[in-house]
């Protein structure tokens, strides 16, 4: 079953920091999920993961989360430190550097000014199915700074539709984390586990 919920009402709420109203709208949907009969759930998106934590808490069905799923590869893989983009929201949010960390795995996010750009095109032209040439490249150029100046060692695609436009398996070099396949695979695997 899937439940398309309203993302403007969801962006604009997360826009306006309020976070107790993101977490209760995401809590009647996944519990309209479990009326429906979801013996489980997901959040197929990083951002609202925001307040995951307290959704799962008052789900009445068990939740999967992207966040958890990434990391849980990334430790896989053998990644110790690794750049994040996202929203804004996203890359200055704790949920991915406290998850991580759990793992001794560091979360690094781009400069200001990069994650202005990136959050930029990811909200005026990702968002609504645009992919341009010259963002893929710039968004390229910021992971090749980062590796450089801040020796990460992977590159969290730490937002659903960035995968639209970093489709490779890498990125100047380093192993990309594609959270939209990883939380698909997760899931599948979540689920045939019994």
């Amino acid at each position: 079953m899937i439940n398309s919920i309203d993302s403007k009402k969801l962006v604009d709420l997360v826009t306006a920091n309020e976070l107790t109203q993101v977490a209760d709208f995401l809590v009647a949907e996944v519990q309209r999920l479990a009326r429906a009969g979801a013996g489980s759930a997901l959040i197929a998106a990083n951002t609202p993961h925001l307040v995951f934590d307290e959704v799962q808490s008052r789900s009445s069905i068990p939740m999967l989360s992207i966040v958890t799923a990434t990391r849980d590869v990334a430790v896989d893989v053998g990644l110790h430190r690794l750049a994040l983009f996202g929203t804004r929201f996203t890359m200055q949010a704790s949920f991915f550097p406290e998850t991580f960390r759990s793992r001794q795995i560091a979360i690094v996010v781009p400069n200001e000014a990069e994650q202005a750009y990136i959050h930029d095109k990811y909200m005026s032209e990702l968002f609504v199915g645009t992919i341009l040439q010259d963002t893929r490249e710039r968004l390229l150029e910021i992971v090749q700074t980062m590796k450089e100046r801040d020796q990460v060692d992977g590159l969290i695609l730490g937002g659903t539709e960035l995968s639209l436009i970093l489709r490779e398996g890498t990125a100047a070099g380093l192993p990309v984390l594609d959270t939209t396949q990883i939380h698909v695979d997760a899931a599948v695997a979540w689920l045939l586990r019994n």
